[in-house]
C-alpha cells in the first residue's frame, strides 16, 4: 500500500449520498447541496452538517424545519450548480428548472425531480460542531422509471455513484430490529 495524505483521508469514508436541502424563509424557499449528512437510527433520524456561512442557514434555524431531497446520478450537474451559487441572488428552482411541491408538515418545499424526499423537523444544533439533527416526519419516494442511482462525494470534487446491488436481505432479516 502507498502511504495517503492524513488530509485526504476523508475521502476515503464518505457520509453518504449527496442531498439537497430545501428551505423556507417565510418568503420564499432556496435549495443547498449537502455532502455531509449521516444516518442516526432506524426511527428516521439524519444529521448534516453546515454553518452559519451557508445562506439557508438562516431559514433552516429560524424555521427549525427542511426537506432531504435525494437526486440521482442523472442530476449531478444540477446538484453542483446548485451547490456553486448563492440562494442570496439566485432563486435557485427557477435556474435549475426544478419544481417545488408543497410538503404536508413543514413549509420547506420537496422537489419532484428527486428520486425521494424526507420532511423533516430540527431537532437541535450543535453549533460548535455545525451539526444540525433532524428528525424525519413523512417520506416519499418516485416509484416510476428512472435512473435510480445515487451520487456520492469523494470531497475533492470527484463524484461516484451507486453500482451493483446485491441482495442479503433474507440473511439478514432475522438481524433487523423488528418493524424493518
Amino acid at each position: 500500500m502507498d502511504p495517503l495524505p492524513l488530509s485526504r483521508a476523508f475521502t476515503l469514508i464518505e457520509p453518504g449520498p449527496v442531498v439537497l436541502v430545501t428551505t423556507h424563509d417565510g418568503t420564499r424557499p432556496n435549495i443547498m447541496t449537502i455532502t455531509w449528512t449521516m444516518v442516526r437510527g432506524f426511527d428516521a433520524s439524519f444529521a448534516l452538517t453546515t454553518g452559519s456561512w451557508n445562506h439557508s442557514w438562516r431559514a433552516l434555524a429560524d424555521s427549525g424545519e427542511c426537506v432531504l431531497a435525494i437526486p440521482t446520478a442523472d442530476m449531478i450537474d444540477t446538484a453542483v450548480g446548485i451547490g456553486t451559487c448563492s440562494g442570496a441572488d439566485t432563486d435557485k428552482f427557477a435556474r435549475f428548472g426544478l419544481t417545488p411541491l408543497p410538503a404536508r408538515h413543514v413549509g420547506a418545499p420537496l422537489i419532484a425531480e428527486c428520486l425521494a424526499n424526507i420532511e423533516c423537523r430540527v431537532e437541535e444544533i450543535v453549533a460548535r460542531l455545525d451539526l444540525v439533527l433532524l428528525r424525519g416526519v413523512a417520506a416519499y419516494i418516485d416509484t416510476g422509471p428512472r435512473d435510480r442511482r445515487l451520487l456520492h462525494a469523494v470531497g475533492d470534487g470527484t463524484f461516484t455513484a451507486d453500482g451493483a446491488h446485491f441482495d442479503r436481505s433474507v440473511a439478514m432479516r432475522a438481524k433487523l430490529p423488528d418493524g424493518l
